[in-house]
């Protein structure tokens, strides 16, 4: 594992982010560290993409499809309700049978 620290936050912001976790019934280190690994993972969603840009073939999936798809996965990996987890980006690759004009506005 490892420790990321963040220097020069003024104690009211401190005390006030910690005031909020216990509110929710979430420690301070679970509050900071869940916007770390979900920028984390849309960095690797991001890279999947910039990879599948240059794969050769014509595209026909639509946003919505796969939209629709990241959906399933979610209710999948939930037992049927969405997490709001971010979706792994290969299943939603294979999915789409690997069509490649996802966000290009290709309807």
């Amino acid at each position: 594992m490892v420790v990321l620290r963040i220097d020069e936050v003024p104690q009211a912001a401190r005390d006030a982010v910690a005031a909020g976790a216990r509110a929710n019934g979430r420690s301070l280190r679970n509050v900071l560290l869940s916007p770390g690994l979900r920028e984390a993972s849309f960095a690797r969603n991001l890279d999947l993409l910039r990879e599948i840009e240059g794969w050769p073939g014509e595209a026909t999936a639509t946003v919505g499809d796969v939209l629709a798809e990241r959906d399933a996965a979610r209710r999948d990996r939930a037992g049927g309700a969405d997490e709001g987890g971010a979706p792994a980006a290969g299943c939603l690759i294979r999915d789409a049978g690997g069509r490649t004009d996802v966000g290009r506005g290709g309807e």
